[in-house]
């Protein structure tokens, strides 16, 4: 990916976070109160168990949001792309990260320190408002995973998960061709909750009945409206 540090002034996720609200003399503030790095694939930006400073702003890339369980294995809770906040709730409620974050490729974030988020908030009551609704669509995520888990088979799961990557890994959620989902078949076991050998036999399935195609470890979705059966997603 090509290097480019950031400023907030030109940042093209600016609209799509509560720092939209900020006007242009505390977004230079902003910009120069941040710190901006870039992280290889693969890359801990934070572990699970540790006390939060401040929060994190997705730029570039895309990033895994994960518990790992007593047997030792990842749980994958959700993904990033950017535009996203990372360890915003644990910063709120004072806790300590419930999860863990890793690159899923090469990525940039930026690091917004505590006292400064706070100042920026008192400054402006509306962020709060913002924050409130980012953290509201958050829940309903989770909720919505919870009763996928409980309610689905393996295979719908898969279906479903395969549409939000999908998305996910859209250029901006946005693009007329579908995109490869580069993801490797142990994370996507990790998303489910399953096998790998499960994933595997159920991916070849899809693949026989012309739902994606794989090339290698990539998958390309090439029936999204039969994937949606599949999933039993109904619009």
């Amino acid at each position: 990916m090509k290097i480019v540090q950031p400023s907030c002034l030109s940042c093209l996720t600016k609209a799509l976070s509560f720092f939209s609200e900020l006007d242009s003399f505390d977004l230079l503030n902003l910009s120069n109160n941040k710190i901006c790095n870039f992280y290889k694939k693969g890359h801990i930006v934070f572990y699970e168990g540790k006390i939060p400073t401040g929060i994190y702003c997705l730029e570039q890339g895309k990033v895994k949001i994960y518990r790992v369980g007593i047997d030792g294995k990842e749980q994958i809770v959700r993904f990033s792309t950017p535009g996203s906040f990372l360890g915003i709730r644990s910063l709120l409620s004072e806790e300590r990260y419930t999860a863990s974050a890793a690159t899923l490729e090469d990525s940039v974030i930026c690091f917004i320190n505590k006292s400064f988020f706070f100042h920026l908030i008192n400054k402006y009551p509306k962020m709060n408002v913002e924050i409130v609704g980012y953290l509201c669509k958050m829940l309903k995520e989770a909720e919505d995973k919870i009763i996928s888990i409980a309610q689905k088979p393996v295979r719908e799961r898969l279906a479903e998960s395969l549409l939000i990557l999908n998305h996910v890994y859209k250029p901006n959620g946005k693009s007329v061709s579908e995109p490869k989902i580069l993801l490797s078949r142990e994370d996507l076991a990790n998303i489910l909750g399953t096998a790998t050998e499960t994933v595997s036999r159920l991916l070849h399935e899809l693949k026989d009945e012309n739902l994606i195609s794989i090339e290698g470890r990539s998958i390309t979705l090439t029936d999204v409206e039969g994937l949606k059966l599949t999933a039993r997603i109904f619009e």
